[in-house]
């Protein structure tokens, strides 16, 4: 068979040279097509790019409790400048933010910041460098305690510095937590330490135990006396119990620590407290000197933990702080004075309107002049500062209600406060609510005392005791803490003992009067956005809302939704402050 003619001047040539001629022009026209919509899209991508907002942070994937009014539920939220700029879904916040870093937090869960509404953050710092007694059971435990302590000490001990007088300091016992609940006796540590002067705080730093060198230093003596305190005295001496400002006669003479001691204390307890997720805290009763210590370390940045600085009542704070109003700066809030109503129920030192069930000729003590308390309440009054008052017996808070309601008249925004208000007389509750008087709780302190509470109180006190929801209907809302270090700096021991009423064991198991619990949404408010409220800066922290801090806490089991025995037992994985990270429990 004869091969088709593919000249170009037959019509096969002509019909091939066409078809490459067109197949070529084709395929250079789908090749511009193809680079043109790289381009286009490459155009918009960029467009779409430049058009997004920029910022810090992204977080995304996660369940996010803003803690807003609605207690919106969220995906994600983006941070530019340590501020929170917008919350929604993940698609949402990838398409309108391009941000230098975005974190995936798939099956994780966050929470704002984490804040204590009261607590002792310095003296906190200062004491774990002191004899740790908390949970101890028994004096011999305490006594081994201390021996180990002037072991590892040895610098300390005396003749190595004659300025600096060896003294074993340390806080934290608990008699009621002893087979013999009765308080110690300097002869106790007599035996081990003649020559080394001794003192220790009970749990809730109301009462003091000393051995006969340090009442010796401080010339204490079976008739010594003091307004507001006692030394408690048997078969004509002193026991070495000291009662509230009793403890001060020794304390005075304890060399304070240097400025370099204290920086690091408080190091040390900013970076316990971001392990638990507290990222903002109230200070309870500060000196000038300790308040501008913290501001020149948050100045420097060496400090990232943002404080409620509460002042002592004294003529350096009333000078530099009080008489000039609230201070207000990122990280430091000075606003509120300090001041003490009575003592604590453990030590048998709160103020009772009728005497102890377990000890009929005490009623406790006033620590403070009903004078004092007046004199401090008006100058806060005229300076527009703020009022924070321990109270914990029934008649400590009857007289600061009554204060406060002769200065403050009826309904007020000055949002003073009542610390603890452990015991609270039934006729007396709806002075809160009259004066707009904020009850500041710490739920633990409930669980802590359950076991032996009502034989101090009796049965009839016990219902306006740790009666943490009528108070917090009273105002609608309540701020919570800790007390630390009276009881320990994990916020969530607060959440559980105020949802749960129960110890870590479970106990008891139909709660401890059930009625005054709150639920977990209250719970959380009660540590953010209440918390904030309380210390006058809900407009910027507390909740995870466009234009408040990025103060976060992620955690990888909720805490709205866990069995309620998992709760104490739950980490924190990461802490934020301002959007930087401060604590990550991989790389502790």
């Amino acid at each position: 068979m004869l091969a088709a003619d593919s000249s170009p001047a037959s019509p096969t040539g002509q019909m091939m040279l066409l078809s490459f001629f067109f197949g070529r022009n084709i395929y250079i026209y789908k090749k511009k097509m193809m680079r043109n919509i790289v381009l286009t899209v490459l155009i918009i991508f960029t467009g779409c790019q430049m058009n997004k907002e920029k910022a810090d942070l992204l977080v995304k994937d996660a369940t996010v409790y803003t803690v807003d009014p609605a207690f919106s539920v969220v995906e994600s939220f983006v941070v530019r400048d340590g501020e929170i700029v917008d919350t929604g879904t993940s698609e949402a916040m990838e398409q309108q933010y391009s941000a230098k870093m975005v974190i995936s937090l798939k099956d994780c869960f966050i929470y704002p910041g984490w804040n204590d509404a009261h607590s002792h953050f310095v003296g906190y710092g200062l004491s774990l460098n002191e004899v740790e007694l908390t949970g101890t059971t028994s004096i011999e435990e305490i006594v081994d305690r201390c021996k180990t302590f002037a072991e590892n000490h040895p610098a300390r001990k005396p003749g190595s510095d004659p300025g600096q007088p060896f003294w074993i300091t340390g806080r934290g016992w608990d008699q009621n937590d002893w087979t013999v609940q009765t308080f110690p006796g300097k002869e106790h540590l007599d035996k081990f330490f003649p020559d080394i002067p001794v003192l220790l705080r009970r749990v809730d730093g109301h009462a003091g135990w000393a051995n006969s060198k340090a009442l010796e230093i401080a010339g204490i003596t079976a008739e010594s006396r003091i307004a507001g305190g006692e030394v408690i005295v048997q078969n004509g001496e002193p026991t070495g119990i000291l009662i509230d400002n009793a403890i001060q006669l020794v304390d005075m003479h304890i060399p304070l620590p240097g400025r370099e001691a204290t920086v690091a204390g408080i190091k040390m307890a900013e970076e316990n407290c971001f392990s638990v997720g507290l990222t903002s805290l109230s200070d309870a009763g500060l000196t000038r000197e300790v308040v501008q210590l913290l501001d020149s370390m948050h100045s420097a940045g060496t400090l990232k933990m943002r404080i409620n600085a509460w002042l002592e009542p004294s003529e350096d704070n009333l000078n530099t702080y009080i008489t000039h109003g609230m201070l207000q700066t990122e990280r430091l809030t000075v606003g509120t004075v300090k001041l003490y109503a009575d003592g604590a129920l453990g030590s048998r030192g709160a103020r009772m309107i009728e005497p102890y069930s377990d000890d009929p000729g005490n009623s406790g003590l006033f620590i403070t002049e009903k004078s004092q308390l007046e004199k401090w309440c008006r100058l806060a009054y005229e300076n527009n500062f703020q009022v924070a008052t321990h109270c914990i017996g029934d008649a400590a808070n009857r007289r600061m209600l009554e204060i406060y309601g002769g200065l403050l008249g009826g309904k007020n925004d000055r949002r003073w406060r009542i610390e603890h208000a452990q015991v609270i007389h039934p006729d007396d509750f709806e002075l809160f609510g009259k004066y707009s008087i904020v009850p500041s709780v710490q739920p633990t302190h409930a669980t802590s005392d359950m076991y032996w509470a009502e034989e101090r109180l009796g049965a009839e006190r016990m219902t306006g005791a740790y009666s943490y929801r009528t108070l917090m209907n009273q105002l609608g809302w309540i701020p919570n803490g800790s007390d630390f270090p009276v009881e320990d700096i994990n916020p969530l021991y607060g959440f559980y003992a105020a949802v749960a009423r129960k110890d870590h064991a479970g106990y008891p198991a139909e709660g401890f009067i059930m009625s005054e619990a709150l639920t977990r949404e209250e719970a959380l408010r009660a540590m953010t956005t209440w918390a904030a409220k309380a210390a006058f800066e809900e407009a910027f922290k507390g909740s995870i809302e466009k234009g408040k801090l990025a103060d976060f806490v992620v955690t990888e089991t909720d805490i709205m939704t866990a069995p309620e025995k998992n709760i104490p037992h739950i980490r924190v994985m990461q802490t934020y402050s301002g959007g930087t990270l401060v604590y990550d429990r991989e790389r502790d």
